[in-house]
């Protein structure tokens, strides 16, 4: 995605809008990491290791509606390798930032787990945006993650490390499979599909 052609695709998918909602994702984990004290407590870094890397994959999933579905289906050129470009650098911007918000303990809820929770939710985003559409990809996501918060406290067990990657420390290895799966599985689905066409936002 180069030149005039590359400005307007990024222009006609709102990407400096999400750009802009990105950094302010990023600056709100920031705050909430020192206001919950994680620097003293790096237990208390769940919250913000489960919640940030979900709301930056909403920010990426409303970014992939497609506003002219009918003339990227009959496109000359296939559509899929700018979706893809898309998708990565967005998921890569914010998982080089956000771990900006839990620097230091990188055995606990530090960087690690804060990147592989971005690369999973965001795959469970732009997997939903192919069946829900852009504009409702946040709703998966956000059910699963906060279901799996609340039910995950107290639970031990091998499986708990895959079913509740998000409230995993980092290197589990269970956690970064479950995560590294859904990134693939919905960013490929994703690049080859497309969203769920919709109606003109208003």
């Amino acid at each position: 995605m180069s030149g005039f052609g590359g400005f307007l695709y990024a222009r006609s998918r709102t990407v400096p809008r999400t750009l802009a909602a990105l950094a302010g994702t990023v600056g709100f984990a920031v705050w909430a990491a020192e206001r919950m004290d994680t620097y003293l407590d790096t237990d208390q870094r769940v919250p913000v290791v489960a919640l940030s890397p979900l709301l930056a994959a909403a920010v990426i999933g409303v970014s992939l509606h497609t506003p002219s579905d009918e003339l990227d289906r009959t496109a000359v050129r296939p559509w899929w390798p700018r979706r893809l470009t898309q998708l990565l650098i967005l998921t890569a911007l914010a998982a080089a930032l956000l771990p900006l918000a839990v620097l230091g303990d990188t055995t606990a809820f530090g960087p690690p787990a804060m990147i592989r929770n971005t690369l999973g939710c965001v795959g469970v985003t732009a997997a939903a945006s192919v069946v829900l559409g852009a504009r409702l990809s946040w709703l998966p996501p956000f059910c699963y993650v906060g279901s799996v918060y609340l039910a995950s406290n107290g639970v031990r067990g091998p499986a708990v490390t895959v079913w509740a990657w998000p409230t995993q420390p980092g290197p589990q290895p269970g956690a970064w499979l479950a995560a590294g799966a859904a990134f693939v599985a919905g960013t490929a689905l994703y690049a080859v599909r497309g969203a769920r066409p919709e109606g003109p936002r208003t």
